[in-house]
């Protein structure tokens, strides 16, 4: 009797590692899905350990080109930021592996899936969600929410036993107990100490970007993004340098963020469960982009227009914090916003220093702005005469407000 096909997203770390371990032990043939989305990891270590621990096949897809092109940049576009902070990069990456997970599933012709996310997290609801919606036949293995495995591990400490029982090699120490999530646009740390929202992350949790405190002899950096309908079209620097590659733009920008110190946050944000979670992010390229788009946003759109993207955006913030990357509002708002960027086209000058991102100018030949009807030096065709109609018309209310409240 042919046993059931469990395609596991797997990372090589301590949960998938366990998991992996005990799916076979449930009598489960597994196949082991690795998405490269720019993590820092040995792939080829990871294949060879899930092969020794037992796993049938093990799939590494090199999923960088599609995340940067598909959800980062429309992310960009859109000024995607959950809560005035959070650039939301694993909320982004797991729509583009539920993606491959269910390739990966159709080919191999496997009635489940599996995850290690936590039954008290968002990546539970984001991995189902989008796997639901691209295959809705498809049946989910949950692990953390399972009774039994719930019942044989608390947590990372009886993982760590577990693992040590089994002969499972695992980065993560009792020293060091932080859970990390890296790819392209983001590395995020919470667990273990960051659990206390009052303990101060420590240096050597860092691993994307530098200290700008440690580097403030750093000389400031200069360059130009150029931008076409919203999304990243070139990165340009003075000493003749020109990258039109998104992956390639996007590496760039990461690598001198960076060094820089730039994009990192230490916030309470919150799930989409309910709980309150204290994360520390490190978003160097992606908040470099922000702050460059949403110069140039403000500069191209007309005012009613930005105001009612932003209102799109926030939606649209909460529909992929959410797991709803897929799904009939998120595809309509998102193309909302997609039209709305359709004018955001042009450059921005961007001076960094360690820790900041500076906007020295931006052109667009869609912009409204009209340099000699705004200047103070000419009358041009603005009357000023006209103010005095328009400033008492928006009186009327505030002078008959304050009669009322004085009788």
């Amino acid at each position: 009797m042919s046993k059931d096909k469990v395609i596991l997203a797997y990372s090589g770390g301590l949960d998938t590692s366990c998991i992996l371990k005990w799916l076979l032990e449930k009598n489960y043939e597994v196949i082991c899905y690795m998405a490269n989305i720019g993590q820092d990891e040995d792939f080829e270590a990871a294949r060879q350990k899930a092969k020794k621990l037992g796993a049938t096949d093990i799939v590494i897809d090199d999923l960088r080109k599609q995340f940067v092109e598909e959800y980062v940049w429309p992310a960009i576009r859109a000024g995607l930021i959950y809560e005035n902070r959070y650039l939301l990069g694993t909320s982004l990456a797991r729509p583009c592996i539920a993606v491959g997970l269910i390739a990966c599933a159709k080919k191999h012709a496997a009635k489940y899936i599996s995850h290690g996310a936590t039954g008290k997290g968002n990546d539970q609801i984001r991995f189902e969600l989008s796997a639901y919606y691209l295959c809705p036949e498809i049946r989910v293995i949950a692990p953390w929410r399972d009774a039994e495995f719930c019942a044989k591990f608390q947590g990372r400490q009886d993982l760590l036993e577990y693992a040590s029982k089994h002969g499972i090699p695992v980065s993560v120490t009792p020293k060091a107990p932080w859970s990390m999530d890296a790819n392209l646009m983001h590395i995020s740390y919470e667990s273990g100490i960051l659990e206390n929202p009052n303990t101060e992350p420590p240096q050597d949790l860092f691993m994307m970007t530098q200290s700008p405190v440690k580097n403030k002899l750093l000389h400031p950096m200069r360059f130009t993004i150029e931008f076409d309908s919203g999304c990243p079209k070139s990165l340009q620097f003075s000493f003749d340098k020109t990258i039109t590659d998104p992956l390639e733009m996007f590496l760039e920008l990461n690598r001198l963020g960076g060094q820089y110190g730039i994009g990192r946050i230490d916030i309470v944000e919150n799930r989409y469960v309910g709980l309150k979670s204290r994360g520390v992010y490190e978003t160097p390229a992606g908040y470099i982009l922000h702050v460059a788009q949403q110069d140039l946003e403000v500069f191209c759109l007309d005012k009613e227009v930005f105001r009612v993207k932003h209102q799109l955006m926030l939606k649209m913030a909460d529909y992929v914090y959410n797991g709803f990357w897929f799904s009939p509002e998120g595809n309509y708002v998102g193309e909302c916003l997609k039209m709305a960027a359709k004018n955001v086209t042009g450059s921005v000058n961007i001076e960094i220093i360690p820790g900041s991102v500076i906007v020295l100018g931006r052109k667009s030949n869609f912009s409204t702005y009209n340099e000699n009807l705004v200047s103070m030096d000419k009358h041009d065709d603005f009357s000023p005469q006209d103010a005095t109609g328009f400033i008492n018309i928006q009186a009327i209310r505030l002078k008959e407000y304050k009669r009322k409240m004085q009788n």
